[in-house]
C-alpha cells in the first residue's frame, strides 16, 4: 500500500483513489501516459467539439468503478467474491485499453490490427508496464492478459471488465456524455454499483434493481444512435480512412512520399514493432497529415486538408437504395473526373450493428458476453428481458438509414454537367 493516499479530481466520479502502490506505478509507467494523448471518442470532437477527453482519463474512470464494486463485495463480506483476485481485477480494469492506437477503430478497419493484441503484446513484451507487474508477481503479466483476452480462469474478473454490464461500458456512457454535453448517457450509477452481486462465477443484479438497468441499456442506445453514429462523426471517419487507404495504395505503387515518419511508414507497410507502435499518437498522425497537403498527389493532399481542417463530405438518406441509382450515382461520378472510390461512400449502418442488448450469450464481435441476469428473492436467476418490456423490446439489433456521403462543392461546382435526375437525388438546384 501506498504511505498516503491519492487522489484524482475527476469530473465523472469527483475523484478517483489509488491506495496500491503498484497502480500507482502502473499509471506513471510510459505506455499508461501514452494514452493522454490519445483521444477517448477519436474524431467525434469534430462533431462535438467538447468530445476531447483521453482514453487516460476514462482507464482511470474504469479502474475506479472497479475499486468501488470490488470494494462494496469486500466490505460485505461476500463469499462468491474472491478476494485474492482484487488486484487482477484493479491491474485488468486500469490497463485494458493500453493497446489503443490513435483513432484506434478507423486504423483497425485499414490495416487489419486488433487493440487487444496489442494490449497483451504490451502486457507481455518488453515494456515498462511488463517489468513493474512482473515485480509484483511473476505471474501477473500473464494473468491479466488473460483477462483481456477472455480466458482468465476467474469469470467473474473478466465480466467485471468485460459483460454486457461492466466498469467499461459504465464509465465510457458517463464521461462520453459529460464530454459531449448531451444528457443521453447519463444513468444512475451510484444504484447500480448498490445492487451488483458476485454469484457463482459472475456478475449479477439484485432483482430490485432492475429499473436502474432498464435507464442504463436505454442510456447505450441513445448514446450509440445520438452519439457514436452520428452522421457527421460518420464523414470524418470515411475521410480518416480514405487517408490511409490512399497512402496504403500509393505506397503499393512505389510513390515517394515527400515526408514519412517511421512508425506510420511501418504501419502501412505491415511490419510494425511494439516500440513504433507506442510511438504512435494523435499528435503524430495529425502532424503526418498536416505535413501530406503538401505531397504531390493532389488526392492524398486534398484528404488531408479536408480533415484537418473540417471540410468533411455532405451525405444524403435513404431508406433503401437501389443498385441501378448507385451505378447511375458512380457513372456521374466518374464524368465529372470524380474518383467514386473516394469521392463518394454508402454508409450501411447494418454493417456495423449494434447489439443495445443480447438475451443470448452472443455479441456483435464474436466475443460471448453473458446475458444480465437478475437475483430473485428466492435466490435463483432470470434473464433481465423476460422481466422488463423496456428491455425485451430493445433488443437485438437495430438498423439505420441509408447515408450517401460525398464533396458537396464538387458537384455544385459541375452541376451544369448533371443530369436532372442526379440534380434531384443530390438536391442541387440550377443557378437562378
Amino acid at each position: 500500500m501506498l504511505r498516503e493516499e491519492k487522489v484524482f479530481k475527476d469530473p465523472v466520479h469527483s475523484y478517483v483513489y489509488v491506495q496500491d502502490k503498484l497502480i500507482w506505478n502502473l499509471i506513471n509507467s510510459s505506455e499508461f501516459q501514452r494514452l493522454r494523448r490519445i483521444r477517448q471518442l477519436g474524431t467525434t470532437y469534430l462533431t462535438f467539439h467538447g468530445a476531447e477527453h483521453s482514453r487516460f482519463s476514462h482507464s482511470l474512470g474504469v479502474y475506479e468503478i472497479t475499486r468501488r464494486i470490488i470494494s462494496q463485495f469486500e466490505r460485505h463480506h461476500y463469499p462468491d467474491w474472491p478476494k485474492e483476485e482484487r488486484m487482477v481485477a484493479l491491474c485488468a480494469a486500469l490497463l485494458h485499453d493500453i493497446g489503443h492506437a490513435p483513432f484506434s477503430h478507423s486504423i483497425e478497419e485499414i490495416f487489419g490490427t486488433d487493440h487487444e493484441e496489442w494490449t497483451v503484446n504490451i502486457l507481455l513484451g518488453d515494456t515498462e508496464i511488463h517489468r513493474i507487474l512482473s515485480a509484483a508477481s511473476p505471474t501477473l503479466p500473464q494473468q491479466v492478459a488473460e483477462v483481456i483476452q477472455k480466458t482468465y480462469s476467474q469469470s467473474i474478473v473478466v465480466s467485471l471488465i468485460s459483460s454486457q454490464l461492466d466498469a467499461d461500458r459504465m464509465d465510457y456512457l458517463l464521461r462520453d456524455a459529460y464530454f459531449t454535453g448531451t444528457d443521453y448517457g447519463n444513468f444512475d450509477l451510484e444504484r447500480i454499483l448498490r445492487v451488483l452481486r458476485p454469484h457463482q462465477g459472475t456478475i449479477v443484479v439484485k432483482e430490485s434493481g432492475m429499473h436502474a438497468v432498464e435507464h442504463y441499456l436505454m442510456s447505450r442506445y441513445q448514446m450509440y444512435w445520438q452519439v457514436y453514429f452520428h452522421p457527421v462523426t460518420r464523414s470524418s471517419e470515411i475521410i480518416l480512412r480514405q487517408i490511409f487507404k490512399r497512402a496504403k495504395q500509393l505506397h503499393a505503387t512505389g510513390y515517394s512520399f515527400q515526408w514519412m515518419e517511421p512508425a506510420i511508414g511501418s504501419l502501412i507497410e505491415g511490419n510494425l514493432s511494439l516500440d513504433g507502435y507506442l510511438s504512435l499518437d494523435e499528435s503524430l498522425v495529425q502532424y503526418t497529415f498536416s505535413r501530406w497537403q503538401q505531397e504531390s498527389d493532389e488526392l492524398l493532399a486534398e484528404l488531408c486538408y479536408r480533415f484537418m481542417n473540417r471540410k468533411l463530405y455532405q451525405y444524403i438518406t435513404f431508406e433503401e437504395i437501389s443498385a441501378e441509382s448507385l451505378d447511375e450515382i458512380e457513372k456521374a461520378f466518374s464524368e465529372l473526373g470524380l474518383d467514386p472510390e473516394y469521392y463518394m461512400e454508402i454508409d450501411y449502418p447494418f454493417d456495423r450493428p449494434y447489439d443495445v442488448y443480447r438475451t443470448e450469450k452472443a455479441s456483435m464481435d464474436g466475443k460471448e458476453k453473458a446475458p444480465i441476469m437478475l437475483l430473485e428473492k428466492d435466490g435463483s436467476l432470470s434473464e433481465i428481458a423476460t422481466r422488463s418490456d423496456i428491455v425485451s423490446s430493445i433488443s437485438g439489433l437495430h438498423q439505420g438509414r441509408y447515408h450517401l456521403y460525398y464533396p458537396e462543392e464538387k458537384l455544385i461546382r459541375q452541376r451544369h454537367r448533371l443530369s436532372a435526375n442526379i440534380k434531384q437525388i443530390f438536391n442541387i438546384h440550377d443557378e437562378e
